[in-house]
């Protein structure tokens, strides 16, 4: 199916004498061509013609980043039906104007081809009212159109699949059956080998309900995705991926897929509608552009909150509901994590890996020393406090240590606990002297009732501010 792109890519670099790249709606690269220049010529390596470095950056990290992403959005690229000319902007890293070619297919934009000009494609009418482009241009958006219909099957046949999916892992055990059989005849011989599941925790959930908006065709293997509102209401997308073998040595494939994921604009949004469906517009003004470009450019803000929070550096972001220090790090938002479950061979098991791969990413977004890609084999205590109840009352004995004005004396308590109760390495963590230590925990000692000499009383503590992070 990518080499059918690349085709009709390198048709449209032939006919306007320019390099061409094809995104999808969400700036994920599909297929790229060159044209132009000799090999003596090739500065970049691309080809033959010196890029500016936006080019550059989307043909090597396979997608643009929010900021030109917002840019591009702000000429109203997806309203468009024509070519749109973008000029150049060299404080944003785009050296050279563009043509733009919007890839539609009934009505919906489903990805932009992108056309470099050096200059000589300047006097090419792009068209307008009562004005019709050049037919050169006009003939490359005839190639955009088939190219809008492909992509437009192969996301159709990604939703019936991810329908699939999203009823063998979530769905009444009444159509398990008929989800696994549906699924095994769309995979074929993959059913039956190594596989993973990695789950992407907050998704945004717009579009239709078995699609993965804002991927375009996915990473490389990923045999299907859905996405699902958990228990929790927010929204989590789920990836089948392809292994090498069924062993955790073996799961590499499902990480690089999961940190591609984490690039998606979806990752990170949470609630309902937090991103564009597919047929929706994604044209802003400038003036919104330029906000939503510096917003974007922050990358992992939210996630420090957690990191920052009431617990310090270890990161607690709190129970539902609860007003205190894991309250004040949860305020300002959390980004998005991915976890794993184990891997598994065939679909017979699917659901348990999910559950897994859940756990992972709530235990990946409590605890940043974890994220953002969690394997529920390496999340320790998560393990069996993700499969509590979340969301219910902290304990009243640990309550009072909750409350943000005693930040410090958790974080002491939680690093204590995590050093196994061994002052001398717990001091060294975080910072302080040893008698230090000791006064704190005194003060912990106090405001719980609990004696951290003992172990049933530190087990509890130690739950409980865990807990909280969930």
């Amino acid at each position: 199916m990518r080499g059918d792109y690349q085709q009709l890519v390198d048709e449209i670099s032939a006919v306007l004498g320019a390099p061409a790249t094809l995104e999808d709606r969400d700036f994920g690269l599909i297929a790229f061509g060159a044209h132009g220049g000799d090999a003596d010529d090739d500065t970049d390596g691309f080809g033959g013609l010196t890029m500016d470095p936006v080019r550059t950056r989307s043909i090597l990290n396979r997608r643009s980043t929010p900021a030109v992403r917002a840019w591009f959005e702000a000429f109203g690229i997806a309203r468009a039906t024509g070519p749109v000319r973008i000029p150049p902007d060299p404080a944003a890293g785009v050296l050279m104007g563009r043509i733009c070619l919007p890839v539609r297919h009934r009505g919906i934009v489903h990805g932009y081809v992108w056309l470099l000009d050096d200059g000589h494609l300047s006097l090419l009418e792009t068209g307008g009212p009562g004005v019709a482009p050049d037919p050169r241009l006009a003939q490359a958006m005839e190639t955009a159109a088939r190219i809008g219909a492909q992509l437009a099957a192969q996301a159709q046949a990604g939703v019936e699949v991810g329908e699939f999916l999203r009823d063998l892992l979530t769905g009444p055990p009444s159509g398990r059956g008929a989800a696994e059989s549906g699924l095994r005849g769309a995979l074929g011989a993959t059913a039956d080998g190594p596989l993973a599941v990695v789950a992407v925790l907050p998704w945004g959930m717009g579009g239709a309900s078995g699609d993965a908006p804002g991927l375009g065709t996915g990473p490389a293997g990923v045999a299907a995705m859905c996405v699902t509102e958990l228990p929790d209401g927010i929204g989590g997308l789920a990836a089948l991926v392809r292994l090498r073998a069924a062993t955790d040595a073996g799961a590499e494939p499902a990480r690089t897929a999961a940190e591609r994921l984490l690039r998606s604009p979806r990752a990170g949004a949470a609630g309902q509608g937090a991103g564009r469906s597919a047929g929706e517009s994604a044209g802003i003004g400038r003036g919104s552009a330029r906000v939503a470009a510096r917003q974007a450019g922050v990358p992992g803000a939210a996630g420090q909150a957690g990191v920052t929070g009431a617990f310090g550096q270890a990161g607690v972001t709190g129970a539902a509901g609860q007003a205190g220090a894991a309250g004040q790090a949860g305020a300002a938002g959390q980004a998005g994590a991915a976890g794993i479950g184990r891997p598994r061979r065939g679909l017979g098991e699917l659901r348990g890996a999910w559950r897994e791969a859940v756990a992972a990413a709530r235990a990946a977004r409590a605890d940043a020393r974890l994220g953002p890609v969690a394997e529920w084999s390496s999340i320790g205590p998560y393990r069996t406090l993700t499969a509590l109840s979340p969301g219910g009352a902290p304990d009243p004995a640990a309550a009072p240590l909750l409350r943000p004005a005693q930040a410090q004396l958790a974080r002491t308590a939680e690093v204590f606990l995590d050093c196994a109760g061994q002052a001398g390495r717990a001091a060294a963590e975080l910072g302080i002297h040893r008698q230090t230590l000791y006064y704190r925990l005194s003060r912990v000692e106090k405001l719980t009732g609990l004696d951290l000499d003992e172990g049933e009383d530190r087990l509890l503590l130690h739950m409980a501010l865990k807990a909280a992070r969930l």
